[in-house]
């Protein structure tokens, strides 16, 4: 059998180094947002030596590798009573001596990029291999012995004659660089990943039946929209729980009176049989069932009905000849006919509601419906001349079980139900329904389809 791989103790296991990746939005965001930026400084500072820093460090040994060349070959020429004056131009004026007594007694080797490209311009120039060596007395001097005809010529530089350090400017820039890149990376993803926190503890608290605050609608166009719809969706929240609540005590309250009339009626039945009695029985277990139908259809979701191409002129004309069986003072007015897409039983049930409670809350006056269609919208207004409602309860009628009436008797102020589901379904299909106060008298129920 071959042998498998030698396997390492425990010890030793513990001892290599782990790196696990982060698992948090905020590391993996951080060290993906931190690795561009690095990886792009790389490819600028790279970019940056190739076409910018090497042909100018080319440039700058050529030029310094001629002027030492052309110095040599003209300390060659001259008569020995000039040179003094030669060589002290050449140091004075351009940081290079000329040694005449042979030069320091020791060279070391150094490998500099810069001396490379030095020593290939001195060969290029004077058709022979020059090396460029180091002389570390105080400050390093670097020297080069020149074939100028039958002999040598020892001709140097200092070390701050070659000016620029690429390597140490690269590691500058690259170092403060990567760190700015760090930084900035940093605060970028918190910037980004601090409102998810926050809508991640909010978010939490919903789903435990809580209310968290209100969540900043700031930053970012992204951040507010969605901080503003999740502001939005947990007062929905609130809303729904609160309707659950009230819904509960409304079917108690309200099923309480009728069955306390069945309780009572049965009990005079058995004594006294009468029509009367079994007749407003029969009425109290419809009012039941009236009032169980709407608590139902409040409870559950209502958008049921497919959408189609609907004659929104006729549907209207219909609900308001059916409503003339009970009030005679009901007209409609239509501009042009009206066609869109709706759901028509959903639509109708709207309609028969605001109807119905322009009839009875308008005082026996006059009741108007209008159809129109403008601007890619069809819009119904049901005008009436009652004393209207207070502009601070014009969204208040909307919730359940709530009625200006204070009795909450349903013979005077109905359930209660009706405009809360009118409003739910309105939302379920994506329409508008709201109520306006008239300026002359009565309100306005608009719906916008």
């Amino acid at each position: 059998m071959g042998q498998g791989l030698p396997v390492l103790p425990g010890w030793q296991r513990n001892l290599m180094p782990r790196f696990q990746w982060p698992s948090t939005l905020f590391g993996k965001t951080a060290i993906t947002v931190g690795a561009a930026f690095v990886s792009m400084q790389l490819l600028v500072l790279g970019v940056a030596f190739v076409t910018i820093l090497y042909p100018l460090a080319q440039r700058s040994a050529d030029d310094l590798a001629a002027l030492i060349v052309l110095s040599a070959q003209t300390w060659v020429e001259l008569p020995p009573e000039t040179r003094r004056d030669f060589k002290n131009e050449l140091s004075a004026n351009h940081d290079i001596w000329i040694m005449d007594d042979g030069g320091p007694v020791s060279l070391g080797e150094r490998t500099l990029p810069y001396l490379k490209m030095m020593e290939e311009a001195l060969e290029r120039r004077l058709g022979k291999p020059t090396r460029v060596r180091i002389a570390e007395t105080g400050e390093p001097w670097f020297w080069a012995d020149l074939p100028i005809g039958d002999s040598y010529v020892r001709i140097g530089f200092p070390q701050k004659r070659i000016g620029a350090q690429p390597v140490l400017a690269f590691a500058l820039v690259f170092g403060i660089g990567t760190l700015i890149s760090l930084i900035t990376s940093l605060l970028l993803v918190r910037r980004i990943t601090r409102p998810l926190s926050q809508l991640t503890d909010a978010v939490t608290r919903v789903g435990g039946g809580g209310m968290p605050d209100a969540l900043p609608e700031t930053g970012s166009m992204e951040q507010a929209t969605l901080a503003r719809t999740f502001n939005r969706m947990a007062l929905q929240v609130r809303e729904l729980l609160d309707n659950r609540t009230t819904l509960l005590a409304g079917v108690s309250h309200d099923l309480r009176t009728p069955l306390a009339r069945l309780r009572l009626a049965l009990e005079m039945v058995s004594e006294n049989p009468s029509t009367a009695l079994l007749s407003r029985m029969r009425r109290d277990i419809d009012l039941m069932n009236g009032l169980l139908g709407e608590f139902l259809d409040l409870a559950r979701g209502l958008q049921d009905e497919e959408t189609q191409q609907v004659d929104v002129t006729g549907l209207v004309r219909n609900a308001v000849e059916d409503a003339r069986n009970t009030h005679a003072s009901i007209e409609y007015v239509f501009a042009e006919p009206c066609l869109d897409e709706c759901a028509p039983r959903a639509l109708r049930r709207i309609l028969d509601n605001i109807i119905q409670n322009a009839i009875r809350y308008g005082e026996g006056g006059a009741v108007t419906v209008h159809c129109e269609r403008e601007g890619g919208k069809t819009t119904i207004r049901v005008l009436d001349e009652g004393q209207g409602i207070a502009e601070d309860q014009l969204e208040a009628v909307f919730r359940p079980f709530y009625r200006i009436e204070s009795s909450r008797s349903i013979s005077t102020g109905g359930s209660g139900l009706g405009l809360a589901i009118a409003r739910q379904l309105a939302e379920a299909y994506g329409w508008r329904l709201e109520l306006r106060r008239r300026e002359c008298r009565g309100m306005e129920a608009r719906i916008t389809l």
